[in-house]
């Protein structure tokens, strides 16, 4: 999502600049169109006077055609250029509207994942609590087993019997080791000959 973010807003930018670029082209073709009028209207006024020879008079009235004719051409210019002014502009409001929309949604992902990790760690928080609790009532000679077996089976040192199955390593139990537990004493600790965990005897342990 941040990825995308990123390229959203490297393509704004770009689309930015692109409309800059038209901008400033069509400021120059505008002022091109006012030059030429400007021109022609002091033509107009010279030529309205009557001032100057006959020759002088038909040289202007050459210039106002010729001035017609490349207005014209200019106007037509700025024509093209605003609707490329347009597209540019389009394709910034565009642009905008999807950074705008992403920004949203990594917000809203974002705050989920700090509600998420608020309601972890407040679990994380009480799990510990009860488990210190706990451990406070279990003799220390079997927690420091528990530590150790936990130690060395990637955090897990007991495991519940179900259906004849360790449910750390998930492998079933052979007869032998059954026939064992079932001879054990309730309170007794047995554990797993393969990966050493401390088994759990409950009541769908299939024993």
């Amino acid at each position: 999502m941040d990825q995308r973010l990123a390229d959203l807003r490297d393509v704004l930018v770009a689309a930015q600049t692109a409309e800059g670029d038209v901008a400033r082209e069509l400021k120059k073709a505008e002022a091109d169109v006012e030059q030429v009028v400007n021109r022609a209207v002091r033509d107009r006024r010279l030529l309205e006077s009557g001032r100057g020879s006959a020759k002088d008079l038909e040289n202007i009235q050459h210039e106002l055609a010729t001035l017609a004719r490349r207005q014209s051409d200019l106007e037509d210019v700025v024509l093209e250029v605003m609707e490329r002014m347009e597209t540019a502009q389009a394709r910034v409001a565009e642009m905008s509207a999807q950074r705008d929309e992403a920004q949203a949604r990594r917000d809203e992902v974002g705050a989920a994942l700090l509600a998420a990790q608020s309601e972890i760690d407040a679990e994380i928080g009480k799990l510990t609590a009860e488990r210190a609790t706990a451990a406070g009532t279990i003799p220390e000679d079997l927690l420091a087993l528990y530590e150790r077996v936990r130690a060395a089976n990637g955090g897990v040192g007991a495991a519940a019997i179900r259906q004849r199955r360790c449910e750390g390593c998930r492998l079933e139990l052979d007869i032998s080791e059954i026939n064992a537990i079932k001879a054990a004493p309730a309170d007794q600790v047995v554990r797993h000959e393969e990966c050493g965990r401390i088994l759990v005897r409950v009541p769908d342990s299939g024993l």
